[in-house]
């Protein structure tokens, strides 16, 4: 396979990341962000782009993949409707809309979050936004979408939040995760994982285009 990833400088992507460098049968990953990982790998392809949202120019180096692992995302945490919608949602859908013209054939995994919104309507502003993210991305014309709702997320080989209250929050929990892991084996996963897990979607196609953490654990079990 040739995938991309973007986002591949956060937690979720850098696993993501890992686990598709270390898979034999991925052929090529092209890691598209802000900012590139710096990483050596003969696999490796990175693109840096100041502007997320425009594609133009690009085709040749964004066609010819089988997946794209989307990773990209922010803390909705004091972030206003507006300001959130236009990077979860607007970022998210300009980056769909290019590779679903340019790759048909590309299964696309987007990493939403548990207790997103399918209906759009609930109280919860982050969980509105998801919905309506996930929503459009799966009325586009791809192979396949999948929607990864991953709930709570062990880092592990080195995968490191980018929001400093979360780095906090994991500091201070990592100690509980083993206790976590063995009363909620459904809801807590790894970075390493989630990447497998994702990995073997992007092979093997789900049962159901919306996955949540209990379909992670099971797509888990089905691919040691």
């Amino acid at each position: 396979m040739n995938v991309l990833i973007f986002g591949a400088t956060g937690m979720v992507g850098h696993g993501v990341l890992r686990e598709s460098l270390l898979a034999p049968d991925v052929k090529l990953v092209q890691t598209i962000g802000r900012s590139i990982t710096g990483q050596q790998n003969p696999k490796l392809r990175e693109l840096a782009l100041p502007d997320l949202t425009n594609y133009a120019g690009l085709d040749a180096q964004l066609s010819g993949f089988d997946a794209c692992f989307f990773c990209l995302g922010v803390s909705s945490t004091g972030m206003k409707q507006q300001d959130y919608e236009r990077i979860t949602y607007d970022l998210t859908l300009a980056a769909a809309q290019t590779l679903a013209r340019l790759n048909p054939q590309m299964t696309f995994l987007y990493v939403s979050g548990a207790g997103t919104d399918s209906s759009e309507q609930g109280r919860v502003m982050w969980a509105r936004v998801k919905g309506r993210t996930e929503n459009a991305l799966l009325r586009l014309p791809f192979k396949a979408a999948y929607m990864i709702r991953a709930g709570a997320i062990e880092p592990v080989h080195g995968a490191r939040s980018k929001t400093r209250l979360y780095r906090v929050i994991y500091g201070l929990t990592k100690p509980l995760f083993p206790l976590l892991r063995h009363a909620f084996p459904n809801l807590v996963q790894t970075t390493e994982e989630i990447g497998k897990a994702m990995l073997a979607v992007a092979r093997n196609g789900a049962p159901k285009p919306i996955l949540e953490t209990s379909d992670i654990r099971a797509i888990l079990r089905a691919n040691p």
